[in-house]
Formats: C-alpha cells, structure tokens, sequence
C-alpha cells in the first residue's frame, strides 16, 4: 500500500523535472558580444546630442529655367568647378530666333516707311511755307493752301505712326533677346556642381520645383546643419565647441566651428525611427564650419554631433 501511495508523487516529479528541462533546452541561449562598431561617444562634460547633416557653406542652390523647352546642351556634370556666370546648360531657341528676325524686319520696314515720310514733310513743310509767305491773296487760292496745311498735318502723323512702330518694333525685340538670354542657364556663383538631373533632349519646365535638375554649392568650406532638440535649447552655450562622426563610424571625429543658429525653430523633419521619437518635435539648426575637412567626406552626409552645453538642472 505504501509502495502504490508513492507512485503519483514519483511520476509527477518526473513529469516537472521533464518539463522543466524542456523549457531550458527551448529557451533561446543570449550570449553577449561587443557591437561591430563602438557607438558615437562626447568627451566633454557636459553634453548635447544632435543629428547634423553636410552641406555646402553657401547651402544646396537648385538651378532651375526659367523658361520651358527642349535641352540643346548640357555643359557640365557633378563635381565640375564652375565660375560665376558660366553657362551649365542651354534651351533650344529656334522658336526665338524666328520671333527675332520678324522684329528685325519690323524694324527695318517702319524704318524706311519713316525715312519716305520725313522726306515728302519736308517736302510739304516747304510748300506751305511759300504760300504761307505769298503777300498777295490773289497769287494762290485758300483752297490751295488749306490743302497744303491738311497734307503737312497728314505726314506728320503718319510719321508719329512709323515712329510708334519703330518703337513697338524694338521693344519686341528687347523682349525676344531677353528670352534668348534666359534659354542659357548659368551659374549663380563661384562653387562645385553637385548634382546634375537634365539630359540633352529632354524637355524641363520652367519656374520653381521640388525635383531640382541641377544643383550647385560652395563646397570650401564645408557646414554642418544640426538639429538640436527644442528641450534643449535652454542649455547652449554662445559659440559653444562640438565635434561630429559620421554615422557608423564613432572612430573618425571632426573638430567643429560655431557659425551661427539659424532664429526659427522648424518642426523635425529626418527623423530617425527611434520608437521613443516624437513626430511633433521641433528644433533649433544650429550652423557649423568643419576645421579637418578630408576627401571622406560628401555633402548630405549624416553626422552625429555633440555640442558642449550647460549642465542639466538634475546633474549640477
């Protein structure tokens, strides 16, 4: 009786010993190990974390047209040096240069319709002038000198009309040249290209746009563009020292000169899918100049950046 007493209490021990064995075999086995690469750290005291991004020190100029058409010819391509006012790119402009002629040939018609009349004025003018200087009533007709006075005023209007062509003419042609002017893209500024999206044959639309075809910026030096979490305006320092490591790799820092803080607080924009991250967060662009600068370096890079600061309330 005592042996059949003990036999439920033997297998449910041995039931829980298995059970308890299989769940340590199922359990996933965690070994630490080091990361691949250290993550970003500060050496200052005091610190405050951003995330900055290069770009040129005159920022991103996206060139645009400001007429539509088809590209002739395209001049350059990314990393070109250029110079103020070197053409980048070129519209076709046949349509214009026909416009330019047929003001040229309005130009020279009036021209010679003015010229024919100012001739046969002067003519008129010295004709009334001799009956107007005729002493004797008797020696020309009224009729005829009203006459004569009617077709002065005639070609003196008719002049003004040549006169006024003329001038529609040239303002025509001022406009048309204007165009033809326009149809050559050139560069703002003394930079780099930095992005070139216009193809020769390709037909562009003129005026603003969010697709950039091309991109120019001054590259020497470099600036940094960082956002400094609002919350943490309140602990920067005026000209405060920071430094920066591009992203995935801690081991390369860059010393960092305070250039400006751009005055208006924007609403994030890159976020970084931090699950702790507020879509509504807004920050302050804090501008720096980068001092070491080297060829590893590439404009809309991503940088983590820490900025030297005040002490927080809770650590002073």
């Amino acid at each position: 009786m005592k042996i059949k007493g003990l036999i439920l209490p033997t297998v449910a021990g041995i039931c829980l010993v298995y059970a308890a064995v299989s769940i340590a075999q199922s359990h996933p086995q965690r070994v630490l190990t080091d990361p691949p690469k250290a993550p970003p750290r500060t050496s200052f005291a005091h610190t405050i974390a951003a995330v900055g991004l290069i770009e040129p020190s005159s920022e991103s100029i996206h060139i645009g047209s400001h007429r539509i058409g088809v590209v002739t010819k395209v001049n350059v391509i990314a990393g070109d040096k250029v110079a103020k006012d070197q053409v980048l790119f070129r519209l076709d402009t046949r349509d214009l240069s026909a416009q330019r002629k047929t003001a040229l040939a309005k130009i020279a018609q009036a021209t010679a319709e003015s010229r024919t009349t100012a001739v046969l004025l002067d003519q008129a003018r010295r004709r009334l002038k001799s009956a107007n200087s005729l002493t004797d009533p008797r020696a020309l007709a009224t009729e005829e000198r009203d006459d004569r006075a009617s077709e002065c005023a005639r070609l003196e209007a008719q002049l003004a009309t040549s006169q006024a062509t003329i001038a529609l003419a040239q303002a025509e042609l001022e406009t048309v040249e204007t165009e033809i002017t326009r149809s050559t893209v050139t560069s703002p500024i003394d930079g780099t290209v930095l992005q070139v999206r216009v193809r020769e044959g390709e037909f562009i639309e003129g005026g603003s746009s969010n697709d950039p075809r091309l991109i120019v910026g001054t590259i020497d030096p470099l600036h940094l563009r960082a956002d400094i979490d609002e919350f943490e305006i309140a602990r920067l320092k005026p000209g405060a020292k920071a430094i920066a490591s591009p992203r995935g790799d801690a081991e390369r820092k860059y010393e960092l000169q305070f250039v400006r803080y751009e005055p208006l607080v924007i609403p994030k924009k890159s976020l970084t899918g931090d699950s702790t991250e507020r879509v509504d967060t807004r920050v302050l662009q804090a501008i720096f100049r980068l001092k070491n600068p080297d060829d590893r370096l590439f404009i809309g890079q991503q940088m983590d950046v820490f900025i030297e600061s005040h002490p927080r309330k809770s650590d002073s």
